[in-house]
């Protein structure tokens, strides 16, 4: 079942996504700007509010009325507890999620006051995995119609997960957002679908991009010459996205641009999710990155990361405007 320039195969609707990541309590610190070194400033806000790029991007399928289960761990604590309620309630189904004597993952974003931000990730239960990849998740993933990966949980769970999965005949899908540290080429190589932005795409290749098409283009094609990646999703930004298949036309989307920006914090994860739930629904590339920018649009103007996943109805009613 693997996806390439057209449609996605036919089976893949009625199958769920299976979003195997992070979950955090995520704190969150307004300020005016960033610290210099050595700099003591003050700041603002201080909430705990439910994050973590898997959970992210589990809830805003979910809100997207699609079939959605998350596989994640948690810990034993007040945190791990409104994550699984929040995902809960974002129509995701969280009975397969793992609880953890370590407490649940934390994020701190530093958030400034033209919306965007800086984040500094503690992994905890998020990084205590065992060394045996579980054995309740094996028939889940070979069950679904996708497979959502992100890079804020042990490499060697994601390349588990995706073995199994492409093994299935599953279409798998890497967002590169997480861990910075190199990405191992066995993963890669079980990708269908690598979804890096601009920042970790130029980190990737080893080399800066400028933001012409051409050069974006190239950069991508060096990527797919050295991992076999088929397909890449670039996420841009304001800029809107590309897509870059082996075989096939580049694609491009603009973005769907906010009135206001409040908080960019989980627009990213919002786009990959959206994409996905089109993938899932048959829809074409093009129509899928068009619902994704929409989604993303809508997904800046709220505060907060899961909490900022848009509804179905308010995703279709900003389409239906473009």
């Amino acid at each position: 079942r693997r996806v390439h320039g057209g449609k996605p195969t036919e089976t893949m609707a009625a199958r769920p996504l299976v979003v195997l990541g992070s979950a955090n309590g995520d704190i969150y610190v307004e300020i005016d700007r960033l610290p210099e070194l050595g700099e003591t400033i003050s700041g603002g806000g201080g909430q705990t509010r439910c994050g973590g790029k898997g959970a992210n991007q589990a809830a805003g399928a979910g809100r997207l009325g699609t079939n959605t289960i998350f596989l994640g761990q948690v810990g034993r604590d007040g945190n791990g507890d409104t994550v699984r309620k929040a995902l809960s309630d974002s129509n995701v189904n969280v009975e397969h999620m793992r609880i953890r004597n370590d407490p649940t993952g934390t994020a701190i974003i530093f958030l400034q006051k033209n919306g965007e931000n800086s984040i500094i990730i503690i992994g905890a239960a998020n990084m205590a995995w065992d060394a045996q990849f579980p054995v309740e998740f094996v028939d889940i993933i070979k069950g679904a119609g996708l497979l959502l990966l992100q890079r804020e949980i042990p490499e060697f769970i994601n390349i588990a997960a995706a073995k199994v999965a492409r093994d299935a005949g599953v279409t798998v899908v890497l967002d590169a957002g997480g861990n910075d540290d190199t990405i191992s080429p066995q993963l890669l190589a079980l990708v269908n679908i690598f979804s890096p932005n601009e920042t970790e795409l130029s980190r990737i290749v080893g080399s800066s991009i400028d933001d012409d098409l051409e050069d974006l283009v190239a950069a991508a094609r060096t990527l797919q010459k050295r991992s076999g990646v088929e397909n890449i999703l670039l996420k841009l930004g304001v800029r809107g996205s590309l897509w870059v298949p082996v075989n096939g036309d580049v694609l491009e989307q603009p973005a769907v641009l906010a009135p206001t920006v409040v908080d960019t914090t989980g627009a990213g994860d919002c786009f990959t999710a959206a994409f996905c739930v089109g993938l899932l629904e048959r829809e074409s590339i093009q129509k899928s990155m068009r619902f994704a920018a929409c989604a993303a649009s809508l997904c800046v103007r709220v505060k907060g990361a899961l909490e900022s996943m848009p509804t179905r109805a308010a995703t279709e009613e900003l389409a239906k405007q473009q």
